[in-house]
């Protein structure tokens, strides 16, 4: 009898001291998530006012802020305008866009099929000195490109390609490398050995294992470094400028603010532009994204 009273007090008190740890924990979840969503409507606010402030007339971005159009939002629809936007196409953006784009692409594909292959060296294949090469392409990720503009303008001059699409895809891929075959080795090596090996055994060489089951495999991988690469080379400045003579949006984007001055809804519509094909991109395949980064780092 007593043996029973005792374990239904010890029941009641694991159940009284229970409630009191899940009550904080609830809180605690409700507490983060308000943060969380505190901190995404802090960034997206600037987004969302320049948004509104590219579809507006110049009267109205002059005269009255950008939220002032929640107040009476049956007006604004009636006065939403394109005009801007293709104000600023016609004044440059148009051609800077798909000077973006062919900066952008070629910078990203070059380095990542380079990567994949050398991640699969790294990861499968045995051959000396590799994992001290590995070690020397690690150590390359503590080097910006900055430092290299000297050296790299004076090669380019030489070989004279200085100014031509074909330089910065060199700079931008080569500077792009290590970070690559850091991502996509740590995935690969995380990649079920049976498989490897039971395709080996079958026949496959190198190349077809590489092929048709290391790449279908390593998506995410290869999605998470292509947000990387291409938002660092699509919203790249600095380089553009040194050795590119054609200019890209970010560039254009500069000499709009040179050009107009002070006309604020053109210069609303130009940077909305600039930024409308990065958001699509990291959108899109965001869903890769953790998956892709924190592959490798766990095993078991």
């Amino acid at each position: 009898m007593s043996a029973t009273t005792a374990t239904d007090v010890g029941q009641d008190e694991a159940l009284e001291g229970g409630k009191p740890e899940r009550v904080p924990r609830s809180k605690g979840r409700i507490l983060i998530n308000a943060l969380l969503l505190a901190l995404c409507l802090f960034w997206l606010v600037p987004v969302i006012g320049l948004l509104i402030s590219s579809f507006r007339p110049r009267d109205d971005v002059l005269s009255t802020g950008w939220w002032t159009v929640f107040a009476n939002p049956l007006e604004f629809t009636q006065r939403v305008t394109i005009e801007n936007y293709v104000e600023v196409l016609e004044a440059g953006m148009g051609p800077a866009i798909i000077n973006s784009f062919v900066i952008a692409v070629p910078s990203t594909v070059i380095p990542i099929l380079a990567a994949a292959f050398a991640a699969y060296a790294f990861s499968w294949m045995r051959f000396p000195g590799r994992e001290v090469l590995f070690i020397v392409v690690i150590m390359l990720l503590v080097v910006p490109l900055q430092v290299a503009f000297v050296p790299l303008l004076r090669m380019f001059v030489g070989m004279g390609i200085q100014g031509t699409f074909l330089s910065i895809w060199l700079a931008h891929a080569t500077f792009g490398m290590p970070l690559a075959v850091y991502l996509l080795r740590n995935y690969i090596g995380s990649l079920p050995r049976e498989v490897i090996e039971s395709a080996k055994v079958d026949g496959a060489s190198h190349f077809q294992v590489f092929w048709r089951l290391i790449l279908p495999l390593s998506v995410p991988a290869l999605a998470a470094f292509v947000i990387f690469q291409f938002l660092w080379t699509w919203n790249d400045f600095l380089v553009a400028t040194i050795f590119l003579r054609p200019r890209p949006l970010t560039v254009e984007l500069v000499q709009l603010v040179s050009a107009f001055g002070a006309e604020w809804h053109l210069l609303m519509a130009g940077a909305f532009v600039t930024m409308v094909v990065p958001l699509i991109v990291f959108f899109t395949m965001q869903r890769f994204f953790v998956r892709g980064m924190t592959a490798g780092s766990v095993k078991g």
